[in-house]
């Protein structure tokens, strides 16, 4: 039986999407995660899924971040893209970050169902009012996906936590380790993105964010 993910952390569209999933694909079994953080947990225990359904507002990630990881880290798992912007190019931005669909939440369930038929035969599908031209990203926010996309999964769940203005004590509680621990991920995350300290970190991965204009305030006093 086919294994599908499904990563949004409100359970009324959570369920719709099952229930789109199994009418799409009556056999799959559905592994559903409310954060990035349990998506990323779930993609590890079952490495074959054969497509994931991504909220890009969620917790745990940060626009088109999480989606840049999991593309990078997981090239072989096709991705659908949903979310409440109706934008084109929010949609647009998120096929050249490498997903395979996009489906805003008012998308209609039969659509809905159509998209993942889609995707399941290896095509793009992108609801009609919102076709066009693929977008193409900015050189600075190509780079920073690359560089987000070469993180390990770990790596990028410290990366997200420091980018929603998280201390060093605070990751290490969320994630069960040592500072010492969250420290080491530090210096090793700084050494791929490039930069030299917290700030930078969380200034490059809101290159992804959707509306790039917003990012938490940060902790002083932390490198």
């Amino acid at each position: 039986m086919p294994d599908i993910l499904i990563a949004d952390d409100h359970p009324l569209f959570r369920d719709a999407l099952q229930r789109a999933v199994l009418t799409a694909l009556p056999q799959a079994r559905v592994h559903s995660a409310d954060s990035v953080h349990t998506l990323l947990g779930l993609i590890e225990q079952f490495p074959d899924a054969e497509l994931l359904l991504l909220d890009l507002h969620m917790p745990g990630a940060r626009g088109y971040s999480a989606l840049a990881h999991i593309r990078g880290q997981y090239p072989g798992l096709p991705t659908i893209v949903v979310s409440g912007h109706e934008e084109a190019q929010v949609a647009r931005r998120a096929l050249a970050h490498g997903a395979s669909a996009y489906i805003p939440k008012s998308t209609a369930g039969a659509d809905i169902v159509a998209a993942i038929r889609a995707v399941l035969d290896g095509d793009v599908w992108l609801p009609p009012a919102l076709l066009g031209t693929p977008g193409e990203l900015r050189p600075d926010e190509a780079a920073a996906a690359a560089q987000i996309a070469a993180l390990t999964p770990q790596q990028f769940r410290v990366m997200t936590m420091i980018a929603e203005g998280l201390l060093n004590k605070q990751i290490a509680w969320e994630l069960g380790v040592s500072e010492a621990t969250v420290k080491a991920h530090m210096t090793a995350i700084m050494r791929k993105l490039g930069v030299n300290n917290r700030t930078q970190v969380a200034l490059l991965a809101s290159q992804l964010a959707v509306d790039q204009g917003s990012m938490p305030a940060l902790p002083d006093g932390e490198g």
